[in-house]
């Protein structure tokens, strides 16, 4: 009997190492379908992200146009009352 007894213990164990490795199996695919959730909320953020900066830049350049314009406006009035004062 100390044979079979040996046996069961052995077979009970590598049985609670089997349900042990697939817990830890279950728990892996579960972080691993958050992190694919994750990853896909990251990637969505950047691409607004980026779609963003674009539009700024856009934006940015716009202005620096206008910026232009009003220091040509600006300049030609400053010479329009230097020669109205007589410098």
């Amino acid at each position: 009997m100390t044979g079979l007894t040996e046996a069961a213990t052995r077979l009970s164990a590598a049985l609670d190492r089997l349900e042990h490795a697939l817990s830890l199996q279950g728990e892996a695919r579960t972080r691993q379908a958050g992190d694919a959730t994750g990853n896909a909320s990251l990637a969505r953020e950047r691409d607004g992200l980026l779609a963003r900066i674009a539009a700024l830049e856009e934006e940015n350049r716009s202005l620096a146009g206008a910026t232009e314009e009003v220091e040509g406006k600006l300049d030609n009035a400053i010479a329009d009352i230097h020669a109205a004062l007589g410098r």
